[in-house]
């Protein structure tokens, strides 16, 4: 099998709550999504996806990503897609970093390889373990009140995970946490998710000011070294989201017991590929995950359930279901929510259908 052409699409993904806010007064209204298409001489045709939470989250944005794969999809094409090691190798030639660029291209080839041989994308990953994913709900930066009832909301729907978006002034962070933990109920898990807008000080001061309550604090602030002194000065468990990157650096975080859990986000690593080779030194190191991307649709929610169900139920912390905070399906097949969970799909590669009048036309052929 051959890659005989490469689609690109750009899609606008509108949120059902109109606004996506987090630390530092950012927020998102429109997500704006990348699909690539991965055709093949055997009629057999893969699909990936990369959706940015915007340009001032993590080092990526949506128009690199499609200017990026621009840039590689000419040296892919002839090569087997089933080979994904040798696809991957071909673009970190072509394109030195830029891992978020990569992963619609690699999530693709899965796609195809599950095709290829008849199998779920999971199944290829390392197998499928218990009944289904659990799932965590986001709660968008609000009022401390309004996170509380969005938080009561979102449990008639199942979700029995809350990850509160603070990283505000510490004030207001700590009277939102006190708020949501007040609405907990026996099972519920409370994460405070400052997404790096804490100084070491601020940290310091909202952890202490909340020691009473069961909590996980994840990322409060920019650097690995800033978060590492801040989870030296709290008794709270620990999560590292947006400072590990690489293999190394969940090395480093485990041998600085810095960190209780980890994010393993698909396009940060550069794909499925990657992601799946982190996730299996986690397992080995002992660390539980959320596994999850940084934002996408019903592509990118097919990849996650499928990552995640092949991890090992013991580790999995939580995933996300990313397509239900959206108004727009792109893709029949995809997971959806039920009871809290979310299962990957039992038919071949991801699973799913995409919706080629949805896409519109390709903004980018190759």
């Amino acid at each position: 099998m051959k890659i005989t052409g490469i689609n690109v699409y750009q899609v606008d993904l509108p949120l059902k709550e109109g606004r996506y806010s987090w630390s530092e007064g950012k927020y998102v209204e429109v997500f704006d999504s990348t699909v690539v298409e991965i055709q093949t001489d055997g009629g057999v045709t893969g699909y990936g996806e990369v959706c940015p939470l915007g340009p001032v989250y993590l080092p990526s944005y949506a128009e690199g990503a499609r200017s990026g794969i621009a840039f590689i999809a000419g040296e892919l094409i002839g090569l087997d897609p089933t080979n994904i090691g040798m696809v991957n190798e071909v673009m970190d030639r072509s394109l030195k970093g830029h891992p978020y660029v990569k992963s619609a291209i690699d999530m693709a080839c899965w796609d195809l390889f599950g095709k290829a041989c008849g199998q779920p994308v999971c199944n290829l990953l390392g197998g499928r373990f218990g009944e289904d994913v659990r799932l965590y709900r986001a709660i968008s930066q609000r009022p401390a009140e309004e996170m509380a009832s969005n938080v009561a909301g979102y449990r008639e729907e199942g979700y029995r995970r809350f990850q509160l978006k603070v990283g505000g002034k510490p004030h207001d962070d700590i009277q939102r946490i006190r708020a949501v933990a007040a609405v907990m109920q026996d099972g519920d898990v409370l994460v405070a998710d400052a997404n790096t807008g804490w100084l070491m000080h601020e940290a310091v001061r909202i952890v202490r000011a909340v020691a009473d309550i069961d909590v996980y604090i994840e990322q409060p602030c920019p650097t690995y070294e800033e978060c590492l002194t801040v989870r030296r000065q709290t008794n709270h468990p620990f999560i590292i989201d947006e400072s590990m990157y690489s293999i190394a650096e969940i090395l480093r975080g485990h041998a600085d017991r810095a960190m209780d859990a980890v994010n393993i986000k698909i396009s940060k690593f550069g794909g499925l590929s990657r992601a799946a080779k982190v996730r299996d030194l986690c397992v080995e190191l002992g660390l539980a995950m959320t596994i999850e991307d940084s934002w996408g649709g019903d592509i990118i929610t097919a990849a996650i359930a499928h990552l995640a169900h092949s991890t090992p139920e013991r580790y999995r912390f939580s995933s996300t279901d990313f397509n239900s905070y959206g108004s727009r399906t792109i893709a029949e097949g995809a997971p959806k929510r039920v009871n809290g969970g979310m299962k990957a799909s039992e038919r071949p590669g991801l699973g799913v259908d995409v919706i080629l009048s949805e896409l519109g036309d390709p903004v980018l052929r190759f």
